[in-house]
């Protein structure tokens, strides 16, 4: 029989990218609920902030957030964007007093904080939730790593390539999709200026690479786009 707890706990995690239910006990569940603050935020809310001691695990209920890098002043390198059903701060598990990033909200969210100990208490006691834990900063790694390297070494139609490929197959698993970002906002996630940025995407426009309507973005050519990401 579901208890309270169980269904409260099932609403909380159901997007959750992790079979959680199945890695976690009932105790382990128990010991997340009685140790998590639950807090509703609306878009452009700060829900991490760079620098700030590391004291939770952030997992995403529900919305949209993005992930992002304050540099010099007015700067900023958006990492990535991330989705419910995510952990955000899983290397602050690893290691730092402080957070890497700053997090925010693209739309209203529903983010939960688990107290990092907690967290930790379960990985020491959980073998089989540790290594699926590992596996996801494993991946977040490798995403780290693609992404720096694009930004580096791809010319400007590659990034913005790849800036397009990812909301339509990562975030939105639609071909037809509307950015949920500024100009500047995007221009940050592809390591460009804003004129740049509107440049590329009206020539992509022009060459009917895409279909675009201020922030709609409706994709007509997934092979181009996927052999500009390839060439860089």
């Amino acid at each position: 029989m579901l208890t309270k707890t169980d269904t409260i706990f099932d609403s909380l995690f159901a997007k959750c990218t992790l079979p959680i239910n199945i890695l976690l006990s009932d105790r382990e569940k128990d010991f997340i609920m009685d140790n998590i603050n639950v807090v509703e935020y609306n878009r452009k809310d700060i829900i991490l902030k760079q620098n700030s001691r590391t004291s939770h695990i952030l997992y995403l209920s529900t919305g949209l957030v993005k992930v992002a890098r304050e540099l010099r002043k007015g700067k900023n390198l958006i990492f990535k964007i991330d989705s419910s059903g995510n952990f955000i701060g899983l290397t602050s598990i690893l290691g730092g007093e402080s957070y890497e990033f700053t997090v925010s909200a693209i739309e209203p969210c529903t983010a939960i904080y688990i107290d990092v100990n907690v967290f930790n208490t379960i990985l020491e006691k959980n073998g089989r939730f540790g290594l699926e834990i590992s596996r996801q900063i494993s991946k977040n790694t490798i995403f780290n790593v693609n992404r720096l390297s694009g930004l580096l070494y791809k010319q400007l139609p590659g990034r913005v390539a790849d800036l397009i490929i990812y909301f339509s197959e990562s975030i939105y698993h639609n071909p037809t999709f509307k950015f949920p970002l500024t100009r500047q906002e995007l221009a940050e996630l592809c390591g460009t200026t804003k004129e740049s940025l509107i440049r590329t995407l009206s020539e992509f426009n022009h060459d009917r690479i895409i279909e675009m309507d201020r922030h709609n973005i409706k994709i007509i050519s997934n092979d181009i786009l996927k052999t500009l990401s390839r060439l860089g």
